[in-house]
């Protein structure tokens, strides 16, 4: 059995809950298999993984004989544990109809380890040690979100990154919507990273060197609201960081626009803008 750090044991022993959309897995979208974080069973195929919006990974199918469901006191919900060890991992919901199986199983990531489609015995070993790393999410706003993503991507230690909408008053805005209607929403990435391989500070002195914080409601050729700079911090430090990184661009001159945000709902952009310039062999 793995020795659990104090967070792991906040869920997997007092059944607790992580944040929504904090998890390392809740836009994870990887080939392989997710196993147990305390005893290493097999629960779940990546196939059977699917994004709800709920804020948690998603699951419409399990490994046979793998999850135990246990009904709460209240009898409104049902607990799903690890059936060999008794990990708590989260809650199967039933009848929501968002997809064909009509099943939702709802697990916090910190409950999960993911293990590389085909990986070797030995990488295996070594993604389970990578993945009970802390990591950290990041997400900025800097004009079209293809070449933000693009050359973010460059940097060391990025785990994910995903192209999307945020800080807007609508829900799960499309790409015409943000484009013709005053939905309030930023073109937008959101960064899943290692700060043990990179940090946030690099990530902000990167988002400023690869477009223009003194480009209001634009960049380039785009014009809008959508296309405004700005940073939504995640946690107190990362908006320390990105306020002291905009006050000495200020004193060398510069007359940043950038906003500094509170991180709200990121909505995934459509399929087709994730790895824009990869799939179209294009530079930005």
């Amino acid at each position: 059995m793995k020795k659990l750090t104090p967070e792991e044991k906040k869920v997997i022993l007092l059944k607790g809950t992580e944040p929504a959309y904090s998890g390392k897995y809740y836009r994870f979208n990887e080939n392989g298999d997710y196993i147990c974080k305390q005893c290493g069973t097999l629960l779940y195929h990546s196939s059977a993984k699917f994004d709800s919006g709920s804020g948690w990974p998603s699951f419409d199918d399990e490994i046979p004989h793998a999850i135990k469901r246990i009904s709460d006191p209240d009898g409104h919900r049902t607990e799903i544990t690890c059936a060999k060890c008794g990990a708590h991992l989260g809650h199967v919901f039933v009848g929501e109809g968002l997809t064909p199986k009509n099943i939702r199983h709802c697990v916090n990531s910190i409950s999960l380890e993911f293990i590389p489609k085909n990986a070797s015995t030995k990488d295996a070993k070594k993604t389970v040690v990578e993945t009970n790393s802390k990591t950290e999410t990041a997400i900025f706003a800097g004009g079209c979100f293809w070449g933000v993503e693009h050359l973010m991507k460059q940097l060391p230690g990025i785990i994910s990154i995903l192209s999307g909408y945020i800080g807007g008053q609508t829900s799960s805005p499309s790409y015409e919507e943000i484009c013709t209607k005053p939905t309030g929403h930023a073109e937008a990435v959101e960064i899943v990273f290692d700060p043990n391989k990179v940090s946030y500070e690099t990530l902000v002195k990167r988002f400023f060197e690869i477009h223009d914080p003194e480009q209001l409601n634009r960049q380039g050729p785009d014009e809008g609201e959508q296309y405004r700079s700005e940073i939504f911090y995640t946690t107190p430090k990362q908006k320390e960081i990105a306020l002291k990184l905009i006050n000495v661009l200020k004193e060398k001159g510069f007359k940043v626009v950038t906003k500094v945000t509170p991180a709200t709902k990121f909505w995934k952009a459509e399929d087709y803008h994730q790895n824009y310039y990869e799939k179209s062999q294009k530079q930005p």
